[in-house]
């Protein structure tokens, strides 16, 4: 009799784990159903490579009793590189934005003077061919400053009934200062279809052989400087003459362009603290095929030294065979054309705001 009861109680042990076992099977596969119904997260792609660098720069002398001469002064200039590059399938895009403004005060010249003022906006756009590393291209360029650049000329001084020199007022320095440019005076514009060649993810070059363009200069007298020509119908056959009597709305205030732009941009980034970026441009005007083409080379050097400590150098060079660069009443020679160069060392405050892919 306890043999049976013991064979009953096993088997009853048996069915309830059994039955347990299943329970925990159709929970486990309840489970399972209900995770597949849960909707998966994908995250989205990201195809655009944004950054903004901001440089903050002040220099600074001070001389007293200073043997070898020179002047007190100070300098303050800030700049912003902003750059959005987008990347999907077979389309590519590379968008810059440059704005430099720096401003100087020497102990020599009662009032401030304009160092850096430059505004260059380009964007270049590329659809991959069959070619590898070439795609069909587009691109628009932009340049002009902001406000009103000038030379400031040391004005002529006079005396007193009792023979001691005056020195120059403010005013003086103001009316002797001769304007060099200003807001569109000039501004390039530039807008080109062509081919983009990549070979190396440091170098491009583009070849617009169809680019249209304007050279807008929108202050009367700078016209002259800037290689306007006359307007239809003037009085003046000759735009020097029409230039030295004053008749500045003799000039037009446009020139467009059609014709070849050449374009290379390489760029060195050793790490996250070094990198060298530079950008040669030439463009051949087919309406003026006798005259030489235009061309701009820019370098700049950024050396971050510190968290927010940065040494950046960066150069400008300008040929443009339209603009006069000397002048008669500056150094005895005649108005001419001449390679433009400008050089700017720097150290001050920088910043980086990045979003990357």
């Amino acid at each position: 009799m306890k043999r049976i009861i013991t064979v009953f109680a096993l088997s009853a042990t048996l069915v309830a784990q059994a039955q347990n076992t299943q329970t925990a099977a159709a929970e486990a596969a309840a489970a399972l159903s209900a995770a597949e119904d849960v909707p998966v997260k994908v995250e989205k792609p990201k195809y655009w490579d944004n950054s903004i660098l901001t440089n903050i720069n002040f220099g600074q002398t001070y001389l007293s009793q200073w043997a070898a001469g020179g002047y007190n002064n100070v300098s303050l200039a800030g700049n912003i590189d902003a750059k959005a590059n987008y990347t999907k399938d077979k389309l590519i895009g590379a968008n810059r934005l440059q704005l430099d403004y720096g401003f100087l005060y020497s102990a020599d010249k009662p009032i401030p003077q304009k160092n850096k003022d430059r505004i260059y906006l380009e964007s270049k756009w590329g659809y991959s061919t069959p070619i590898r590393n070439l795609a069909y291209s587009a691109s628009f360029d932009f340049k002009t400053q902001f406000g009103r650049n000038y030379d400031y000329k040391t004005p002529a001084t006079t005396q007193d009934a009792d023979g001691n020199v005056i020195e120059p007022t403010v005013q003086d320095w103001l009316n002797a200062r001769k304007l060099k440019s200003g807001a569109f005076a000039p501004a390039y514009i530039n807008i080109g279809v062509g081919a983009l060649w990549t070979p190396a993810p440091w170098f491009s070059l583009n070849v617009a052989p169809i680019s249209g363009g304007a050279v807008i200069v929108g202050i009367d007298e700078l016209r002259y400087t800037y290689g306007m020509d006359l307007i239809p119908g003037s009085t003046y056959t000759d735009k020097k003459a029409a230039q030295n009597a004053g008749a500045y709305n003799q000039f037009k205030s446009t020139r467009f362009e059609l014709g070849l732009q050449i374009k290379a941009d390489a760029s060195w980034v050793i790490n996250d603290n070094f990198s060298y970026t530079t950008q040669a441009t030439l463009f051949y005007n087919y309406l003026t095929p006798k005259v030489e083409p235009r061309i701009t080379w820019d370098n700049k050097v950024f050396w971050k030294l510190a968290r927010f400590f940065a040494l950046t150098v960066s150069t400008n060079l300008i040929y443009d065979p339209l603009v006069l660069v000397r002048d008669s009443d500056k150094d005895g020679a005649a108005d001419a054309k001449g390679i433009q160069f400008r050089e700017f060392l720097e150290f001050g405050f920088t910043y980086t705001i990045a979003h990357k892919r």
